[in-house]
């Protein structure tokens, strides 16, 4: 993964100063999703960083899945996930979850109650709320804060054992009721669940809090540096103070358990940066779900999510993507990044790598008038302008041609350089056509303009320099193949859709041409492609062959960019 040089920063420096110190003699991190939903673009800045990191040091890097919450997660997102960071480019060394490390959990719990550092609270998750306080006003001690080490640990094993409702009573870290930071105030580390697992079945109906069971998660881990994004930094303080209370690398109590896990635990570091925020999009979990359930969209994998399954589709390409967030930077400044820097990274990775074809997206019929009915050539066109390693390819050419409705004006506009009645236009590695005739329907609509080919002006000949100011690109109406194509666009039209203001909210901000589906002629080269190949259509954009609904019997190509950012215009 060597796109373009790693820049530094200020996460990098850290590391590079802890392994020039010998703090740390290899650096291990992880990226720690809950399966609770897809992935977005925005996951994708920790993925990279977090396997970036590990294999620039050559370290390690896990996946491992917080899956604290039985109720709201799936194993349809487990398989996502891992399926969406492999896209990416990425192999973690170990595949773990939090319910690895149920039982080094409880026992840690359980240290915490001997040690008088945690108690079992039978308030309600209202009260607690009333307990806590505000920003400006200290909380209240709960009134079972001070049970017993014996009653604690009695009430807890029964917690475990089931004997309680859901929700009738928690495990709380006794710290500090008065804290000027709220996640300091007695947070709860257990609660009641009675829900079955994917992984550990029935065997709990008690399961640890995020905050709690990611670092300890993270210790037992061995992890050295636990990167998250900024609205982690005021969870520092109580990620810290776990670490402070529960010394895992020397807690005896918990040897047999590391040692049939396999784990080496040892003191991480939390380090925050900020997240990866795009105009034109939302990635608020709760949004993005609104919009596939309401229909306003065609699933999570839409090519106009910002979901890595919805981009995927679209056609942007992982080194693209890994491009972007690497020349994007990593600080704790919060801004919001252009979407045209992300596509104008797809554009530059396709122009690369992506063979050109020709397509016509809406179709006029352009007919040589001078060849005969039975015409059929076969023309040599090269795969890519800037890489002769890609070959060639044969390209059919008949009498009757389709080309873009676009490339046709009956009275053009000033500037315009492409075919008008007794003008010119050079075809496309063929030569020069005139407009001599043109055919309408009875509503007056133009459905045919006839031409004549100038033989001198072929491709190849000596005529063929001469000048014409327009080249238009076109299919063989005899041997083009019609394909459902679709062709994507931002999902909103303004830069903001969350700014809430003038009583609008993000769906009203929905662009209305955000996709259209049309039939496009394309040569006969396309056919048979495999899904996700990817292609520049000439003059119109980037291309690719849907992964899902794209086959033998059925031709689909999203649109994945125009060749040119059409938003930065229309912004000004």
């Amino acid at each position: 993964m060597s796109e373009t040089p790693v820049p530094n920063h200020f996460i990098r420096q850290i590391v590079l100063d802890d392994l020039a110190s010998g703090k740390h003699a290899a650096i291990a991190t992880r990226f720690p999703p809950e399966p609770n939903g897809y992935l977005h673009i925005g996951h994708a800045k920790s993925i990279c960083l977090n396997f970036g990191m590990a294999a620039e040091f050559d370290g390690r890097c896990n996946l491992r899945f917080d899956d604290t919450n039985p109720a709201k997660e799936d194993p349809e997102y487990v398989e996502a996930i891992k399926e969406d960071v492999q896209w990416l480019g990425f192999q973690w060394a170990e595949l773990r979850h939090a319910s690895d490390y149920f039982e080094l959990i409880h026992r840690c719990a359980l240290k915490l109650i001997r040690d008088g550092r945690a108690f079992v609270c039978d308030l309600s998750a209202d009260e607690v709320r009333e307990y806590r306080g505000t920003l400006t006003q200290p909380g209240r001690n709960s009134p079972y804060r001070e049970r017993g080490v014996e009653e604690n640990l009695d009430l807890f094993a029964r917690m475990k054992a089931g004997e309680f409702a859901d929700g009738s009573r928690t495990l709380r870290a006794k710290i500090d009721m008065a804290s000027g930071n709220i996640n300091l105030r007695d947070p709860a580390l257990y609660r009641i669940r009675k829900v079955e697992h994917q992984n550990t079945g029935n065997a709990w109906c008690i399961y640890p809090m995020y905050d709690y069971a990611h670092v300890v998660s993270d210790a037992v881990e061995g992890i050295t540096h636990s990167l998250c994004t900024l609205e982690f930094e005021d969870h520092r303080p109580l990620y810290d103070w776990c670490l402070d209370q529960l010394p895992v690398w020397n807690m005896p109590e918990l040897k047999d358990e590391l040692d049939r896990l396999g784990l080496k635990p040892g003191r991480p570091r939390q380090i925050e940066f900020s997240r990866l925020n795009l105009d034109y999009l939302v990635m608020s979990k709760r949004k993005l779900l609104a919009l596939v359930n309401d229909g306003l969209v065609a699933g999570w994998d839409d090519p106009r999510m910002p979901t890595l399954r919805g981009i995927r589709r679209r056609g942007f390409t992982p080194e693209a993507i890994r491009n972007f967030i690497r020349n994007a930077g990593v600080t704790k400044q919060e801004s919001v990044l252009e979407f045209s820097l992300l596509e104008n990274e797809v554009r530059n990775d396709l122009d690369a790598r992506a063979e050109r074809r020709m397509a016509v997206v809406d179709p006029l019929k352009l007919v040589i008038t001078n060849l005969p009915e039975s015409h059929d050539e076969t023309l040599t066109m090269a795969n890519h302008p800037k890489d002769e390693s890609r070959g060639t390819r044969a390209v059919c050419f008949s009498r009757e041609l389709w080309i873009e409705r676009e490339d046709f004006m009956e009275v053009p506009p000033k500037g315009y350089h492409r075919l008008v009645p007794g003008g010119e236009v050079r075809l496309r590695g063929v030569g020069i056509v005139k407009c001599e005739d043109v055919i309408k329907d009875a509503n007056g609509d133009v459905v045919e303009v006839r031409c004549t080919l100038d033989d001198s002006t072929r491709h190849g000949l000596p005529g063929a320099d001469r000048k014409v100011k327009g080249t238009i690109h076109w299919v063989s109406a005899k041997h083009a193949i019609a394909a459902e194509t679709r062709l994507y666009d931002r999902l909103f039209s303004v830069a903001d859709p969350d700014d809430d203001k003038d009583g609008k909210t993000y769906r009203d901000h929905l662009n209305p041409a955000s996709v259209r589906i049309v039939t496009a002629q394309l040569e006969a080269a396309l056919a048979n492609v495999a899904p996700e190949t990817r292609f520049q259509f000439e003059r119109l954009g980037y291309f690719v062959a849907d992964r899902k609904d794209h086959g033998a019997d059925r031709q689909v190509f999203n649109r994945v960019c125009t060749l040119r950012d059409s938003w930065a215009k229309a912004a000004k």
